[in-house]
């Protein structure tokens, strides 16, 4: 039989358990450092977007985007306007914040791109038109891959 001492006693060590344990706390949240030009505001609307959805953003205003793209190993066929770095790997464009994350749980791929700067892509969203998009990944031996679609209305 407990006394309410003893339930009192259960109920706190529970509590001091689940702080405790690994997956208690909170997520760090997910850093990436963003390249863009100094006049760009869709880049800045992109960073608002990744901030939005948790993310700890680096913002590093570049005179020279293209050798950003460059040294990072960013086709020129996947270009856009922005480039970001996250756990060592590309994230080139206005790719959506869900498919950065998942990004970091793919060991096979070098980065991700949106090529160009379609309307209604995150940080593109202008009137409410949206363009339809691919998400393109990018393996480490340079195959591409789509990794989502996004469709237009």
């Amino acid at each position: 039989m407990s006394t309410p001492i003893n339930s009192q006693r259960l109920r706190l060590l529970a509590l001091c358990a689940l702080f405790l344990l690994p997956g208690a706390h909170a997520a760090e949240p997910l850093t990436i450092d963003v390249h863009r030009d100094a006049n760009c505001g869709c880049c800045k609307s992109w960073i608002r977007h990744l901030e939005a959805n948790g993310f700890q953003v680096i913002d590093h205003v570049e005179s020279n985007m293209s050798a950003v793209k460059q040294e990072l190993g960013v086709p020129y066929r996947l270009a856009s306007c922005h480039t970001g770095v996250i756990n060592g790997k590309f994230v080139e464009g206005h790719v959506p914040a869900a498919e950065v994350i998942e990004l970091t749980r793919r060991n096979d791929l070098a980065g991700v791109a949106v090529p160009g700067m379609p309307k209604g892509s995150p940080g593109m969203e202008a009137g409410g038109a949206v363009q339809p998009y691919e998400v393109i990944g990018l393996t480490a031996s340079g195959t591409e891959q789509v990794i989502a679609e996004y469709p237009g209305n």
